[in-house]
């Protein structure tokens, strides 16, 4: 009964939540929103600090073995899905060849700034696209591709998975990290599917109630290493995260 209860509590909450944000719906729909998208890149850029101060040693941790997947030749070429400003490219090999996308080119400028502060990377070039169709890189051709806190706000996650499983080398590996959906039986539950609503406008698209667990699971690599933790010291909302790596 409790449970039932909370349940409805929630829909009506999270209703009341989405008439609030109607004023971003009509913004949207007249494509006013899109002014938004151009300052969101300045937004990014400086919550990127935080988190990475946050999630430092998680991100080292997730990143630490990147090396092992270079050619058999030494050379280690990396595509990065939704590079944002950069945040990852300090966790990165040296000597690694960095090929950035993003459907949002106004993040280049900032994404500069980060490449000027990370000299021990080469950088191939930026491509303004969208996870699902990364059609200007060519089968087989990177060794590794990362994917972090971008899931959250593509319309389709299978195709990304899909384009990230053609774009890699045979033995290659996808690494993630990622917010997803928390424990139906939590307020955290409660909280994401109430402010969903607003965090999609607040987060250029985010989705915070999707469970990307399930569709790794289902796109078909040969390994997957896959865990569920806790992100320290983030907003609630946010806080489970998953991460790991998948092989092809």
């Amino acid at each position: 009964m409790k449970r039932k209860m909370r349940f409805c509590l929630m829909k009506v909450c999270r209703l009341l939540c989405s008439a609030l944000t109607f004023p971003l719906h009509l913004m949207e729909a007249t494509g006013l929103f899109k002014v938004y998208k151009r300052l969101f890149p300045l937004l990014a850029y400086n919550i990127t600090f935080s988190y990475n101060d946050k999630m430092h040693k998680t991100k080292r941790e997730l990143f630490r073995n990147v090396a092992k997947f270079a050619a058999e030749d030494g050379t280690l070429r990396l595509l990065e899905i939704g590079c944002g400003s950069g945040a990852n490219f300090r966790f990165y090999p040296d000597g690694c060849t960095v090929v950035c996308t993003d459907p949002n080119p106004h993040f280049e400028s900032y994404l500069r700034m980060s490449m000027k502060a990370n000299t021990h990377l080469t950088y191939d070039k930026f491509i303004a696209a969208s996870g699902e169709d990364l059609r200007v890189v060519q089968d087989e051709s990177v060794d590794v591709v990362v994917c972090t806190l971008v899931l959250c706000s593509v319309s389709s996650v299978q195709q990304v998975l899909t384009e990230a499983r053609r774009v890699l080398r045979p033995g290659g590996a996808f690494y993630f990290l990622e917010h997803v959906v928390s424990d139906p039986s939590s307020w955290t539950y409660f909280f994401q599917h109430v402010f969903e609503p607003l965090w999609y406008y607040l987060g250029d698209g985010c989705t915070i109630t999707r469970a990307t667990w399930k569709d790794l699971e289902a796109a078909g690599f040969t390994e997957l290493h896959l865990r569920h933790i806790e992100a320290p010291k983030v907003t609630l909302m946010i806080r489970p995260h998953i991460m790991g790596y998948s092989i092809k």
